[in-house]
């Protein structure tokens, strides 16, 4: 006789494994037993979620902007799946107060994933089928690689591809009034001007 079907981790003992990760690590549940555990993001993908998060300060409540409230890598739970999205944004009149919970269980209006290459396959092929399955209204996929921004909507339940900003350009994307300086995401960080000696006044 074989031996028997060894039983999934549960949720709760998959959480404990996350909470022990080593610093600069963190984890996400994307289905029974199925942890995925991640590195910290490299700097082409921290400037662009800075970068993005400056184009849509005219909507952040926290920049004094208007209609929404915007977290970064916050723990969401969506139905039984933990998951981590680079940046989320739920619709708001004054700042959200989630109580202290952790993970987050209100369901965010918007999410966007910032493509690396240790985590595009999952981000695309899992987390935006959950997205939508979810009830998630909108979900950016940020490429700086290909320099593109595709947006989703979700649409009875399924990610539909609505709209795709690509390369230098300036645009609205849904579901922000904001206009976006695509390009500005993928541009590298300036380097400091040299400073010029001081070689004081000439006798």
């Amino acid at each position: 006789m074989g031996e028997p079907a060894r039983a999934l981790p549960t949720f709760e003992e998959l959480y404990r494994e996350i909470a022990a990760l080593p610093e600069g690590m963190t984890g996400e549940i994307l289905g029974p037993g199925w942890l995925r555990t991640m590195s910290r993001p490299g700097q082409p993908h921290g400037r662009a979620s800075r970068r993005l998060l400056r184009s849509l300060r005219g909507s952040d409540l926290l920049e004094d902007g208007t209609g929404w409230w915007f977290e970064v890598e916050a723990e969401i739970l969506l139905g039984d799946r933990l998951v981590v999205p680079d940046i989320s944004g739920w619709r708001a009149e004054q700042e959200l107060d989630f109580g202290g919970e952790n993970p987050i269980t209100v369901r965010p209006d918007w999410v966007c994933e910032i493509l690396s290459r240790g985590t595009q396959r999952g981000d695309r092929a899992v987390k935006l089928p959950v997205y939508a399955a979810e009830g998630v209204g909108h979900v950016w996929i940020v490429d700086p690689e290909a320099a593109t921004i595709e947006v989703y909507a979700s649409q009875d339940g399924k990610a539909v591809l609505v709209d795709t900003a690509i390369g230098n350009v300036r645009r609205t994307l849904a579901p922000f009034p904001d206009e976006i300086d695509v390009g500005g995401l993928w541009k590298p960080a300036r380097k400091p001007d040299a400073e010029t000696p001081d070689t004081g006044s000439q006798p």
